[in-house]
Parts: C-alpha cells; structure tokens; sequence
C-alpha cells in the first residue's frame, strides 16, 4: 500500500496519484513507495493548518499538554514500528532509531511542560494611568523541514514546540525516509490533535526545489525551521528573506574536539570514538576533526585506531555499532576525502575505503588544513587527527572552519579547559564530554555557516511566538491638541 500524505487529520494521495520510491540502502529493495506531493498539494497542506489555527491557537495549555504527553506515551509503544520501518529507509541500527524514538518522546514530554511558559511580563510605562504588557502569542501556520540521520528526533523537535506554543504546522518529510515522518504526524494525530493541526507532506527528490518554493512562499506560512545540509539552508534563507518570513536553521557541522596535553586520554578516545562513529558520523554534531596536542598525539592515536579497529560493523539487522550509510553517494564522498589526504601525506590508521554502504569506523591521522578532509563536512564514519604545536594552536586549528555548531575540548585543568571552550567559535561546546549529546531542554543551535536561532526548551518559545507590544489606558488621558 502506497503512503499517502497527512492533510487536515486524513490521508490523502498526492495530485495525479503521483508518488516515488525509498529503497533499502542495504538490500536495494523499495522501503517505502510513498505519494509524491507538488505545489497543489502544498497548498492544500497549508490551507488545511491555516484553517485549524483559529481554534487550536484559543486552546489552553491544559489541553494542549495532554495530548502531548498522550503522543508520547503512543510513540514509546510504537518503538518496534519505527525501528524496522527505519532501518529499511536509512540503513541506522535498531539502538540509534530505538534511542530516535525515546528522545523524541522526551521532546513531546518537554514541549508539554513549556505549554504554560508561554510568558510576556509587565514593562514600566512613562505614561500616567497605562498598563503596558509585552504579550507572547502564537505566530501562525508553520512550517517545518527535517532531515533523515536523526529522523524521528529532528521530525519531532520540527513540530512538538511550534504546536506547544498555540502554532499549526506543516512537516516536510525527508524524502529518504517518508513512512518515519509521516508515521510522527499519524502518532499525534492519533493522540488527538484536532484535524490540520498537524499536516506531513512527502515528496521526491526531482521535485524538491518546488515544494520547498511553495512552503516558504506561501501567504499563510508564517515562519519556517529547517534541519539539514548549509547548502540547503542558505537556499531556503535567502527565499524566505524575500518575503520577510523569520527562519530558524540548523544546518552542517564539522565539530572539532580538542584534546589538550593533560587530558585523560582514555576518556577523550571513548569520547571520540562515540561522537564520530555513533550513526556512522551521520549527525550535525559528529566529531570531525580531532586536535590533539602533539605531546600527547602518538599515546592518543594509538589508542583511539585500536577503539576504532574494534568497532563492529556490518548488516543494521544483525548486532553491529556501525550498520549502513544513507546511499551511494556517502561512500563516493567518504572515499573520495580518505584519497585526497592520504595523497597529501596523511596516513590511514584505521578502516579505510570501501565499496560498499557498510564503511568501517576510518580514522586518518596527519591531517593539515590543507586536505579537503579538515574542511569538508563527511557525514560518514571517518575522522581526522590534526596535531597542534600547543593549546593556543588547537584553537587555532579549531576556529579555521566555516561552520560552528558543537564542539568538545578534554583536559584535567578545567579552569584551562573552560578558557578554552569560551574561545572556542561554536554554538556549543562541552569540556570533558562528546560533541554529539542533545537534551530537549537546551538551547541547541550553531553559529557561522551551521546557522542561527535555537530549539530547545525556553529559547525556542521565542523562535516560535510573536512577542508584540499590548496596552491599556485611560480614554479620558490628555492629548497636546
């Protein structure tokens, strides 16, 4: 059976019953063969979360977190759902889309606890006899866009807060991976969100630059967040300034983590090893580039290959830390990055190039900025070693990208170590932990190229609200003429 959209609380086929197909990044078998939505449907989309709004947004907090919460306890009881239908469309292994699924759950749980701090305050006024009151309310119809590598977290942290705050929105499903987030808008839906409060459209690939016009441009679209690629993101920013509509992005990464020379070098390899194999290095927070003060480099590598040697990988259906990456053209990149720095000087201490979607846990050692591997995003299973003289040169190496989204830096002086995470150009850094850690709750965001605004907790009431200016005052006040 062909999955159909979600469009106001009813599943419904794309125009002309067009559709595409995900195959398994494993097998090559079809996934999922889902409708193929275009403008008109879009539109449709948009219309149905334009016309729930009125009534959702005057529903009160009480009412709007039981149904949360209610959409989190459904999703925990859908864990099985989600992991088989996951592993088919992305190739993750069932702990990663298992642990998808409870974060995901906590985002509901926490965006349902935000439902009553939706606040404004008091301001003093100079006027005589006024109350002035700066006033949060619900924006509007928003739309949402998520990427595939974290699928059911990032479908969710598009769409459980703008909901929270009073909002309608429209998910724009990954095309490689529709069934998970249509399978999201299906679990709210079934938890009692009224009809167009939610609305998930899927699309192909072909026809992505269109959908994604006619979600931005949309009269009634009134914000939008993205999730995904720095190319991407500035697209839909430079669309959405057109029309003078706020955008929150969270866009690609190239994390460094910072192992200065008294660091607990066991510590920082199981960090390490975490962060850039966890996913298979598919997440915006993966640990990129290693800089380790050359003191310590040759203890720190040999140690950390011998981790990374050890990792198993293999079929996502068997047990396995790394399963298969996202397509074909993962691997062409991966090993396109491992040619250029080992023709450079670099050496291969672990893994390696590989043919198929399955890639072992690959760690380069020698790297410089020079080698396309220090600046290009991966999103797969390899990362660098860069060697730093010393601490002010790791910050050095650190900073010298054009993204900054996480960061880590290890080292027993914490006092040293806190120094250095301030200077350190990324929206978030953590000082003896991993570069790859979300809680619902915090500001998460980037700087630079990886983009701007924050979800997470209280900082995302402010991207999904209108904060306006509301007063009341005496008629009979005195005017100059």
């Amino acid at each position: 059976m062909n999955l159909q959209l979600l469009i106001g609380g009813a599943a419904a086929p794309a125009e002309d019953a067009r559709t595409f197909e995900r195959r398994d990044p494993v097998t090559g078998e079809v996934a999922t063969r889902a409708a193929a939505a275009r403008k008109a449907d879009v539109d449709r989309a948009v219309e149905a979360a334009a016309a729930a709004f009125p009534a959702w947004s005057q529903t009160g907090p009480g009412a709007r977190r039981a149904i949360l919460l209610k959409a989190a306890d459904l999703l925990e009881a859908k864990t099985p759902q989600f992991i088989e239908t996951g592993i088919a469309e992305t190739g993750a292994t069932g702990p990663w889309l298992g642990f998808n699924v409870a974060f995901a759950a906590g985002i509901l749980r926490e965006a349902a606890a935000m439902t009553t701090q939706v606040k404004g305050e008091v301001v003093p006024s100079d006027k005589p006899g006024t109350l002035a009151m700066a006033y949060r309310q619900p924006v509007g119809v928003l739309v949402g866009m998520a990427p595939w590598n974290a699928p059911v977290i990032l479908g969710m942290r598009a769409v459980a807060m703008p909901i929270a705050c009073g909002n309608t929105v429209v998910l724009k499903a990954s095309e490689m991976c529709p069934r998970l987030h249509v399978m999201i808008g299906e679990t709210l839906t079934e938890a009692g969100l009224p009809e167009g409060v939610i609305n998930v459209v899927t699309h192909a690939a072909e026809d992505a630059p269109e959908v994604v016009a006619a979600l931005v441009e949309h009269p009634k679209v009134r914000r939008v967040n993205f999730t995904g690629s720095t190319r991407v993101g500035r697209i839909i920013a430079e669309l959405a300034a057109r029309h003078l509509k706020p955008v929150l992005l969270e866009l690609g990464g190239k994390a460094p983590m910072l192992v200065l020379d008294d660091a607990d070098l066991d510590g920082a390899v199981n960090a390490a090893a975490f962060g850039a194999f966890m996913n298979q290095g598919q997440i915006c927070m993966s640990t990129e580039r290693i800089i380790v003060d050359e003191k310590v480099a040759d203890a720190f590598v040999e140690k950390f290959a011998a981790k990374a040697k050890a990792l198993p990988h293999g079929n996502p259906r068997e047990h396995v830390v790394l399963g298969s990456v996202v397509d074909r053209a993962t691997v062409e990149r991966v090993n396109g990055l491992i040619a250029d720095a080992l023709a450079q000087g670099a050496t291969c201490v672990a893994g390696g190039a590989t043919d198929s979607t399955i890639m072992p846990a690959t760690v380069i050692d020698g790297v410089t900025p020079a080698m396309k591997l220090f600046r290009e995003e991966s999103f797969g299973p390899v990362v660098c070693v860069v060697r730093a003289r010393d601490t002010e040169h790791a910050i050095e190496l650190a900073n010298d990208t054009e993204y900054g989204l996480s960061s880590s830096v290890f080292g027993a002086d914490v006092t040293r170590a806190m120094a250095v995470a301030r200077r350190i150009e990324a929206g978030i850094c953590h000082v003896n932990g991993p570069t790859v850690q979300d809680e619902a709750q915090m500001p998460f965001g980037g700087m630079k190229a990886s983009g701007y605004g924050r979800f997470g907790g209280a900082a995302a009431i402010d991207e999904f609200t209108e904060l306006r200016w509301i007063t009341l005052e005496d008629p009979a006040q005195h005017y100059p003429f």
